[in-house]
């Protein structure tokens, strides 16, 4: 895991933090004030946002990174995903440290990791700097997996 400032990312990993960015614009966070964007690349690359929807019955929200997930999964199956970018705001604008995807969340993107056999880059944003980690692996290191289960 690395800890870079936003100049020192390759041009392709600042856009999709760009995006990520972006995409905090099309969260629905009316009851948390917590907006959350995610944007993917794809192995054929595309990139696929997705942002967080809340609703008055908490349990039926979704992330960010699980919409942009099932978004290129029902889109485009034929395609694994090479990075994730995660950025959030909150109604003092954007968050300094960075924020890290939820238990359920990295479980989604370890599944995506196992089905195509190769790691997703993940990139978390914060006006402070970048962690850019290799693998959810490394956000989950006892992971349960298909092998766990024999």
């Amino acid at each position: 895991m690395e800890f870079l400032q936003m100049e020192e990312l390759s041009e392709e990993d600042r856009a999709l933090v760009e995006s990520a960015i972006k995409a905090t614009d099309n969260s629905y966070a009316k009851y948390s004030k917590f907006n959350v964007g995610a944007a993917l690349l794809l192995d054929d690359g595309r990139v696929v946002i997705g942002a967080n929807q809340e609703n008055a019955v908490y349990p039926l929200g979704l992330c960010a990174e699980r919409t942009a997930i099932f978004a290129a999964q029902a889109q485009y199956p034929e395609h694994s995903i090479l990075k994730l970018a995660i950025a959030a705001r909150n109604q003092n604008g954007l968050m300094a440290k960075p924020v890290s995807p939820c238990g359920s969340c990295r479980q989604v993107i370890l599944e995506i990791e196992e089905r195509y056999h190769q790691p997703i880059r993940i990139l978390l944003y914060g006006t402070d700097g970048v962690y850019a980690i290799e693998s959810v692996k490394d956000l989950l290191p006892l992971c349960f997996v298909e092998d766990s289960m024999i």
